[in-house]
């Protein structure tokens, strides 16, 4: 089994993700409503967590051998466990000093840090499982958080207001097949596997079972909300189409 990467180095991501969350705080957004300001500069960290993810997680699975939901972790695999507990951490700070009152976002990254840390610190194997689900749940981060920077200034800013119509109708299809499509389809796998009983000797099954739990949840509130902006961009769109006809 190859050596597990240093523990030093989730304080140092902790450290990067943080040093980014002030820079967009105090320069880079400093000149937004306050509001705004704190959103904006969660969107500048998610930018700086998920694209990033996405190509890390991706090799880490690529490169494993074997490959498989009850593998042993490797180095790189932890590193990119690492990468993602810290971001996550980061944000949770976030939200508990400005948005205290958001508990269902706070929910799901405890959850989310849940999975990660009993994977990373806890049971040493199922990263294969858990990378998956992080490249399905980051490959939409970028357009998502370009998306949410657009929706907080579209009405004061003409441009924003524009790269969000011109954002949401691909936005919501790519969310709508990553969530609804191919992200149900994985976890399907995940509970097949799981619930035959292969993974019980390296992984027990309360930890398991807990991390299909949070998937579950987690997709099905994704699917309720990439609905309800279904929903909205139809209303939308639906107003705009009789005032014209007027």
């Amino acid at each position: 089994m190859e050596t597990l990467t240093p523990i030093p180095i989730l304080p140092m991501f902790f450290s990067m993700f943080l040093s980014i969350y002030l820079v967009a705080y105090y320069i880079v957004f400093r000149n937004w409503s306050p509001k705004h300001r704190t959103e904006a500069s969660s969107c500048l960290i998610s930018l700086a967590h998920g694209t990033p993810a996405v190509v890390l997680a991706t090799y880490a699975i690529a490169t494993q051998s074997p490959r498989g939901f009850a593998s042993p972790n490797t180095s790189f695999q932890n590193l990119v466990l690492d990468f993602s507990i810290a971001y996550f951490s980061m944000d949770l700070v976030h939200y508990l000093i400005f948005f205290p009152n958001d508990i269902l976002f706070m929910a799901h990254h405890l959850a989310t840090l849940f999975v990660f840390l009993t994977c990373r610190y806890m049971v040493f194997h199922g990263a294969f499982a858990i990378l998956v689900l992080l490249v399905l749940a980051e490959i939409t981060s970028a357009c998502q958080n370009t998306w949410t920077l657009a929706n907080a200034r579209r009405a004061d800013v003409p441009a924003a207001a524009k790269l969000y119509n011109f954002l949401s109708p691909p936005f919501y299809a790519f969310y709508s097949v990553v969530r609804g499509i191919a992200g149900p389809l994985f976890i399907y796998e995940m509970g097949v596997f799981y619930s035959s009983g292969a993974a019980d000797a390296v992984i027990p099954r309360w930890i398991y079972v807990s991390w299909m739990v949070v998937v579950v949840v987690a997709i099905s509130v994704s699917m309720l909300w990439i609905s309800n902006l279904w929903v909205e961009l139809y209303r939308e769109r639906t107003v705009r189409m009789e005032k014209k006809v007027r």
